[in-house]
């Protein structure tokens, strides 16, 4: 289990709503681990692309993943005086952020959820200070400035290629990689193939280009979060008006236009969370017409 808390009335798996408990998996087995891996469960991933599945690797990878330690379970636990609720915030890098002054409101969650770059040192009022867990992948976690390593921050790692499974051996043997150190534990994601598919279903996946076709880290942190927390609010993900803000919240001195990456389908994701967020499953922070944005 990576769930622990079944006390929680305002628990997004009480949820009435049908959309979502359909799509919803609250038992899905969320992490690889040694234990999992066999001959009949290496064919069944075989036939799903990176990160769901091994279509591209060969078998000597087997080795380097019979030595992913099983994870402890629960990943999250509720704090002293939550009431038994695990209370969540997911931290993008969306330039809607940018002068939010959102950091305090974030902060106070239970857990903080960021990924890829994950820069805070500087952002602080607009972003918030702390992380509790860090989705990445090899390059992501190799070019992040994140200063906290080793200080109590779960990692979840989202592999990409085989350089990541390379790095993941590395990291697991104890030996240098390219550019270490690293944190010494890791969670390798498994199961987000059938979270991704229940709830994004991307015209994409039916053209030539499907292999290389996948969610956002955003979007695997979000249905992370979905299925370890009991409350979820997103920042700093794509809304409606994201074309009044930069890319990202740390672009404070220009405005880059967002680009929209082949190998991602950024509206859908889009459209996912503003219906979470209408369903009340997720609170999903939006920035309204009357808000004055801050360029500084």
């Amino acid at each position: 289990m990576s769930f622990s808390s079944q006390t929680c009335a305002q628990s997004l798996r009480n949820s009435k709503d049908e959309f979502f408990m359909k799509a919803f998996l609250p038992n899905v087995r969320l992490f690889l681990h040694k234990d999992s891996i066999n001959m009949s469960e290496w064919n069944r991933l075989s036939h799903f692309n990176s990160p769901f599945g091994f279509m591209e690797y060969k078998y000597e990878v087997i080795p380097v993943l019979k030595l992913i330690p099983k994870p402890k379970e629960p990943l999250l636990s509720p704090k002293p005086g939550s009431n038994g609720c695990v209370r969540c915030a997911v931290v993008g890098t969306g330039g809607i952020l940018n002068g939010s002054k959102m950091g305090a409101e974030i902060d106070a969650h239970d857990y903080v959820f960021r990924m890829n770059g994950a820069i805070t040192e500087g952002y602080e009022e607009d972003v918030g200070k702390r992380t509790s867990v860090y989705v990445h992948s090899a390059h992501s976690i190799v070019k992040s400035p994140i200063h906290s390593l080793f200080q109590g921050i779960k990692y979840v790692m989202m592999p990409e290629k085989m350089k990541d499974i390379q790095w993941l051996e590395g990291l697991l043997k104890g030996k240098r990689v390219a550019a270490g150190p690293f944190p010494k534990s890791e969670n390798y994601s498994d199961g987000f193939f059938f979270i991704a598919s229940r709830f994004l279903s991307s015209p994409k996946l039916k053209t030539e280009r499907w292999p290389s076709i996948r969610p956002t880290n955003g979007a695997f942190t979000i249905f992370l979060a979905l299925h370890t927390c009991d409350t979820v609010d997103a920042y700093g993900f794509l809304t409606d008006d994201f074309d009044k803000y930069s890319t990202y919240y740390f672009q404070r001195d220009t405005k880059i236009n967002f680009f929209f990456h082949t190998n991602h389908d950024f509206l859908l994701e889009r459209d996912l969370w503003i219906d979470l967020h209408n369903r009340k499953i997720i609170r999903l922070y939006q920035r309204n017409d009357t808000e004055k944005v801050e360029q500084r």
